[in-house]
C-alpha cells in the first residue's frame, strides 16, 4: 500500500507503509548516528514508559564510543558529527561536492554533513539545509526548520533556492527507532523514498543523489526506484560507518530527468 504526505499534492509518495506508533516528544539524548547505537530510544515511547538502563552492552557501546578515532576526530576538528566523515569518503571515492554547486541537505541536524559541504562548495557555491530539528548556524548554509514534505516547507525551500538548479541532494536521514526491526525497517525506507521524491523534484539534469539506507525489507524495491531516475547507482560502506551497522549509501549519479 502506498502511502502519500498530505499537502504537495501527492509529489512525496511512497510504496513502503510507515508504520506510527504514538511518541511523547522528549527527547531522551542526542545521537547522530542513532541505528549504530544500543542505545536506541530517541523518545519515550507512549503508552508504554521506556526505561533506559545501562545495560553491559550499552556501556560496552560508550566505552567504543568513547574511544572512536572518527569521535576524537570530529571534536579535534570543529565537526558536529563523527557522520561528516562518512561524506568526506564518499566525496572522495565519488567527487560529489565541488566549488559552486548547489546542495540540498536533508534531514540535516546537527550539521555534520552542512558543514563538509559548506566548506567543499566554498563561498561560490550554496547549501540548503532542512531538518524538523533545529540546527545551530553554520556560515555559508541557509537552514529552514520543518517537514519538507509539507507544502508550506516545500515552498519554503524553492523561494529559498530562489530558482537555482541543484546539483546533489544528500540524506542521512534516519527515523526515531523503537527498537523493533519491524517497525524500525519500513520507517528507514520510508525516508529514503522522500529523499527521493524530494530529489527528482529539485534536481537538474545529470544531478546526483546519496542517501543513507539499512539493509532490510523493502532495500530491493526502493533500490529499483532509484536505478529508473539515475544512470549509475553504487552502493558504499565508508570506513567510518560502524562495521556491525546495516547502514550503507547509495550514490546515485546522472539524473535522467
Amino acid at each position: 500500500m502506498a502511502s502519500t504526505s498530505k499537502g504537495t499534492g501527492g509529489l512525496f509518495q511512497s510504496t513502503v507503509e510507515p508504520v506510527d506508533i504514538p511518541v511523547v516528544v522528549e527527547p531522551l539524548y542526542e545521537c547522530s548516528d542513532c541505528l549504530d547505537s544500543p542505545l536506541t530510544f530517541h523518545w519515550l515511547l507512549a503508552p508504554a514508559v521506556v526505561f533506559m538502563t545501562k545495560s553491559k552492552s550499552s556501556k560496552r557501546w560508550l566505552q567504543e564510543h568513547s574511544d572512536d578515532q572518527y569521535v576524537r576526530r570530529s571534536k579535534q576538528e570543529g565537526y558536529r558529527s563523527r557522520a561528516s566523515y562518512k561524506l568526506l569518503e564518499l566525496n572522495e571515492k565519488d567527487h560529489l561536492l565541488r566549488p559552486g554547486i548547489t546542495v540540498v541537505d536533508l534531514g540535516s541536524s546537527p550539521g555534520g554533513w552542512s558543514q563538509v559541504a559548506a566548506k567543499l562548495v566554498t563561498d561560490r557555491g550554496f547549501v540548503l539545509a532542512s531538518d524538523i530539528l533545529p540546527m545551530d548556524t553554520i556560515g555559508g548554509v541557509h537552514f529552514i526548520q520543518g517537514d519538507f514534505t509539507q507544502e508550506s516547507v516545500f515552498e519554503q525551500l524553492l523561494n529559498t533556492l530562489a530558482g537555482r538548479q541543484v546539483d546533489l541532494v544528500i540524506s542521512d536521514m534516519a527515523p526515531n527507532i523503537s527498537g523493533v526491526a519491524a517497525i524500525d525497517q519500513p520507517r528507514a525506507m520510508h525516508l529514503v523514498e522522500l529523499a527521493l521524491a524530494m530529489s527528482v523534484n529539485v534536481l537538474k539534469p545529470g544531478g546526483d543523489f546519496v542517501v543513507k539506507v539499512f539493509q532490510g525489507e523493502g532495500f530491493d524495491t526502493v533500490l529499483s526506484q532509484v536505478r529508473t531516475q539515475f544512470t549509475k547507482v553504487f552502493s558504499r560502506k565508508p570506513s567510518a560507518s560502524r562495521p556491525r551497522s546495516r547502514e550503507i549509501y547509495w550514490v546515485a549519479k546522472g539524473f535522467k530527468r
